[in-house]
């Protein structure tokens, strides 16, 4: 409803802007600006005032939903890894401080360039359009899937996409006097987010997943083993999979193959981000009584994805229903009721070096290293001690195989039959 009444009040004021240039066609305006030309003189003082104060307002809000939508473009997985702080308990209150300097920097920079206001009213121009365009188009898209009323769909777009195309045909000479500025600013963001999105989709393709219930008596075997080391009495891994009856197969690589780690109990954890903004749920599936568990968290795109805080509730509601033990597992310990020790292991795939890959997989693989190399580390983003997690690589395989050819050379074959047939003759 407050859109509405905001886009209301914005087409009257240009309306009402459009109808002053009317009257005064073939006159320059001389520095007049026809939003306050139409105010009564009496008004003007008061006029200036609000919109002063409605520029400070619009410029927290720009700051506050740049805030909003990049923490849910994180969530998504749409956005580099960036830190997120919450000043209070509120439910929605976040600050970004990579974002808040970005856009320090980016004031800066376009005042640097157009110098004066005048100038940027072009690319200002445009870049409204532009953005309009966009949100009626997120609105159309929105009920031709959920409201399934191809009526009120049609109808929507009919009646917004003809103003704003109107808007948009008058705005396009803008382009060559700065409007180009704006659309460089989104075509790099744009790139960044499909690079990201690109490099999840080819991860994605190449993720292997095994049964777990083959691994369930190997799981066993381990945990009685006590020629390995333990490694800790909990060891938890972040999944991909989200199901327990499968894996990932680097998970088992991890535990198996790389460096066999016994623990005493094994934690499997998947995040889902789901489609409500601040659903917080959990489930939990038992692989093997008191010894390996599965654990699905449902979070929102907009709630707090502190893993680490939401694993330590997870685990004390276990606890209370007696279904682990969360006292340490030593003997020096446990007779003191020390609580047990958790190691997260967190595994960063890597395009292997074996693969053969296209040139523009690689130019994808190689700007999502960048990316990565240049934003918040995972196990910060969850929220994770960094006293108890480890990072492995694991190498992912996001092509064919490279083709090599190597043939074993003779030589030593045909030296030690020299030499038998020279010690026959001695």
């Amino acid at each position: 409803m407050g859109w509405v009444f905001v886009k209301i009040c914005l087409l009257l004021s240009y309306f009402g802007q459009g109808a002053w240039l009317l009257e005064h066609q073939g006159t320059k305006l001389e520095g007049s600006i026809p939003f306050f030309e139409i105010m009564p003189e009496a008004l003007l003082f008061f006029s200036v005032i609000i919109a002063t104060l409605a520029t400070i307002i619009a410029s927290q809000a720009l700051i506050s939903g740049t805030f909003t939508l990049v923490n849910e473009a994180m969530k998504l997985k749409l956005w580099p890894a960036t830190l997120v702080r919450y000043p209070s308990q509120l439910k929605g209150q976040i600050y970004i401080p990579s974002i808040n300097w970005i856009l320090m920097f980016g004031c800066i920079l376009v005042v640097l360039y157009f110098k004066e206001s005048n100038a940027m009213q072009s690319a200002y121009g445009l870049a409204i359009t532009f953005d309009m365009l966009m949100t009626t188009s997120l609105l159309v898209y929105y009920f031709s899937t959920s409201k399934k009323s191809t009526i009120r769909t049609s109808l929507i777009a009919l009646a917004f996409f003809s103003i704003e195309g109107s808007f948009l045909i008058s705005n396009l000479s803008k382009f060559s006097h700065g409007g180009w500025f704006s659309f460089t600013i989104a075509f790099t963001f744009f790139l960044m987010m499909y690079i990201l999105l690109r490099a999840r989709m080819l991860r994605d393709r190449h993720t292997e997943f095994v049964d777990l219930k083959h691994y369930v008596p190997l799981i066993q075997d381990l945990q009685l083993d006590t020629s390995v080391p333990k490694e800790a009495t909990n060891l938890v891994y972040m999944a991909v999979a989200n199901s327990k009856r499968y894996i990932d197969s680097n998970i088992i690589y991890s535990i198996f193959k790389k460096r066999p780690k016994r623990a005493d109990v094994y934690w499997f954890v998947h995040v889902d981000t789901v489609d409500s903004p601040y659903t917080s749920k959990y489930s939990v599936d038992t692989i093997i009584p008191k010894k390996c568990f599965f654990i699905r968290i449902k979070l929102g795109f907009k709630s707090d994805h502190r893993v680490n805080l939401l694993f330590n509730k997870i685990l004390h509601d276990m606890a209370g229903s007696a279904e682990i033990d969360l006292t340490s597992h030593y003997d020096s310990l446990q007779k003191h009721s020390m609580p047990a020790d958790f190691k997260f292991i967190m595994l960063h795939s890597l395009a292997s070096v074996d693969s053969e890959i296209s040139t523009f997989d690689n130019v994808i693989i190689q700007g999502y290293r960048f990316i990565k190399k240049h934003s918040l580390s995972t196990e910060e983003m969850y929220g994770l001690e960094l006293a108890n997690v480890e990072v492995e690589r694991v190498p992912i395989m996001v092509g064919p195989p490279a083709k090599v050819r190597i043939k074993r050379e003779k030589e030593d074959a045909e030296r030690e039959k020299e030499l038998r047939y020279h010690g026959h003759e001695s």
